[in-house]
């Protein structure tokens, strides 16, 4: 199968165009058929051993949300009292979730018994599983931009509160929780960017040629 070189511009254009979205969400529903193709997508993630990890719970309930709000409030105020005087300020400017403005949640796990106790890939490196989990999010972001869809990780947040919320087995591990709605617009730079949190590292300094190069 080949691509012509406008289907590998747009597949580029959805890479870079893609955002970790809190602010701009709407509270416009998703059609049905969206989420299928968002989730068929992620489904159809590279896993090792072909042992497909994840599961996907998807939450509109509005009062889950809200438990999970609470969960995050917790842990964003434990997390900012992590930093120095000056930074702090700044990651309390931040806004670093749309919980209860998106209309859609997605919490991604991980099941690392799926195919029994040795899975062909996982021999040598046992965390191939959870690799492999985070390719269906990669999945999942580039199919949900491709929808016009914005998406944003909640990592600022307790294990505990996922699995309590959500009925979770606690044999199973956690990815993370996703945002994830229409938006208002999306913005041209990531928000970090934008508000002077972090810049982009240049790609010439990620890269290296034959063994490692000293930067």
């Amino acid at each position: 199968m080949h691509f012509s070189p406008e289907e590998r511009a747009t597949l580029h254009n959805i890479i870079f165009s893609r955002r970790d979205v809190r602010r701009e969400f709407l509270p416009t529903p998703i059609p049905d058929d969206v989420i299928q193709r968002i989730l068929s997508a992620a489904h159809h993630a590279p896993s090792v051993g072909f042992m497909q990890p994840w599961d996907f719970i998807v939450i509109k309930s509005d009062h889950t949300k809200e438990q999970i709000k609470q969960g995050f409030l917790a842990a964003n105020e434990k997390s900012a009292k992590m930093f120095d005087e000056q930074r702090e300020q700044h990651y309390r400017q931040l806004k670093l979730e749309g919980i209860e403005e998106a209309p859609l949640g997605i919490c991604i796990t991980c099941d690392r018994r799926r195919t029994g106790d040795v899975v062909l890939g996982r021999t040598i490196k046992p965390e191939m599983d959870l690799f492999s989990a985070v390719c269906a999010v990669q999945n999942l972001w580039l199919a949900a931009r491709a929808e016009n869809l914005g998406m944003g990780w909640v990592s600022i947040l307790e294990d505990e509160v996922l699995y309590e919320a959500l009925n979770i087995p606690r044999e199973l591990d956690i990815i993370g929780y996703f945002c994830i709605g229409y938006v208002e617009q999306f913005q041209t730079t990531p928000d970090l960017e934008r508000h002077g949190w972090q810049d982009r590292r240049p790609l010439q300094d990620a890269i290296h040629y034959e063994a490692w190069q000293p930067k």
